[in-house]
């Protein structure tokens, strides 16, 4: 794994991650800029978000490195300390009154066009693919569509909010869509794995994700996918019911 193919791989991945914490946090300043927040508490509240994330990058990297994540005889596996943790974190902030303010001034439009990330993901799965470190079943030439929701996501954010040809129920379905998209693969992905629960069998089995940087996949790609889905579905049934910044 140490071609200058495989190294543009990896370069490619921490890319997105990192251009992706970015245009969230633009958004999350925007939100709180919008709903009238003082400028101490946007200070404040960035500063949270920046050090979180930059918390939770240097954990993850660090384990990667030092090989935790490719222990696989554990049950469940030690890599699904990744995929918890961020799904707790979205629960609780999902749940949690204080994100309304901040969600529904966040444009609905912001929400979906940034779906459109999960294109390259899909195209650098592809890669790992074709340097045979990635079971087929896990890329757009196996079982995972997951590409869709990035293709279609510039599509659904333009009629439905730009140019407002679309009801936001197209959202709404689209953003389910999405959700069930993304189930598919960590399924899959999750069943590639060496480990009792496997279920696809050929070679290679999924154990890339746990290396640096691909551990950002699981843990960093994954859970903004999911999030802003459940995110922009929530601002839409805020905004159906009146509730607004």
């Amino acid at each position: 794994m140490d071609t200058l193919q495989y190294k543009l791989i990896q370069l490619l991945f921490a890319l997105p991650s990192f251009t992706l914490i970015f245009f969230i946090y633009k958004g999350i300043r925007a939100g709180l800029q919008n709903s009238g927040y003082s400028t101490e508490s946007q200070k404040k509240i960035s500063l949270y978000f920046l050090s979180a994330v930059t918390l939770w990058i240097i954990f993850v990297s660090v384990l990667s490195l030092k090989g935790f994540f490719l222990d696989f005889s554990t049950t469940p596996p030690k890599i699904f300390i990744v995929l918890i943790i961020p799904l707790i974190t979205t629960i609780y902030f999902l749940i949690s009154k204080r994100t309304n303010k901040i969600l529904t001034a966040v444009p609905e439009e912001w929400l979906i066009y940034i779906q459109s990330f999960r294109i390259i993901v899909e195209i650098l799965l592809w890669m790992l693919l074709l340097n045979n470190l990635l079971p087929v079943q896990m890329s757009f030439e196996g079982r995972n569509f997951d590409i869709i929701a990035g293709l279609t996501a510039p599509v659904i954010a333009y009629f439905c909010y730009t140019k407002k040809k679309w009801s936001s129920t197209v959202a709404l379905v689209w953003n389910f869509i999405g959700l069930a998209l993304l189930l598919n693969i960590v399924i899959i992905a999750i069943l590639s794995m060496p480990t009792k629960l496997r279920v696809f069998m050929n070679e290679p089995s999924n154990t890339i994700v746990a290396n640096f940087p691909i551990i950002f996949l699981p843990a960093i790609l994954v859970p903004v996918a999911y999030a802003i889905h459940l995110f922009s579905i929530k601002q839409i049934l805020l905004k159906r019911k009146g509730v607004v910044s």
